[in-house]
C-alpha cells in the first residue's frame, strides 16, 4: 500500500508579506480618507463601522472557504485510501465459490 505524501503548501513567505501588506495599506488609505471626509462625525463613524464590517466578513468568507476546502481533501484522502485497501486486497485470480 503505497502512502499519500500531505499535500504541500503552495503560498511562499514573499505572497504572504505581501498580501499582508497589501491589506494593511488599503486599510489604512481608506481609514484616512473616512476621517478627512468634509461632513459630520456621524457620517464617518458610519463609514467607518461599514469599513470594518466589510474586513470582519472578509476574514469570516476566506475561513469558510478555506474549512471547505480543507474538508473536501480530507474527504478525497479517506477514499483514496479506501481505494487503495480495496485494489490491495483484490486478487483476480482468487477462485470463486459458489454461482
Amino acid at each position: 500500500m503505497t502512502t499519500a505524501k500531505p499535500p504541500v503548501s503552495r503560498t511562499t513567505t514573499a505572497f504572504m508579506v505581501q498580501a499582508a501588506l497589501s491589506f494593511g495599506i488599503s486599510v489604512i488609505a481608506v481609514a484616512y480618507a473616512i476621517a478627512h471626509l468634509p461632513g459630520s462625525a456621524w457620517i464617518r463613524g458610519f463609514l467607518l463601522l461599514g469599513m470594518l464590517y466589510i474586513v470582519t466578513s472578509t476574514f469570516t468568507l476566506s475561513k469558510c472557504v478555506r474549512d471547505q476546502q480543507e474538508a473536501s481533501a480530507v474527504i478525497s484522502r479517506v477514499d483514496q485510501a479506501r481505494l487503495e485497501r480495496l485494489l490491495a486486497e483484490y486478487d483476480p485470480f482468487k477462485q470463486q465459490i459458489g454461482p
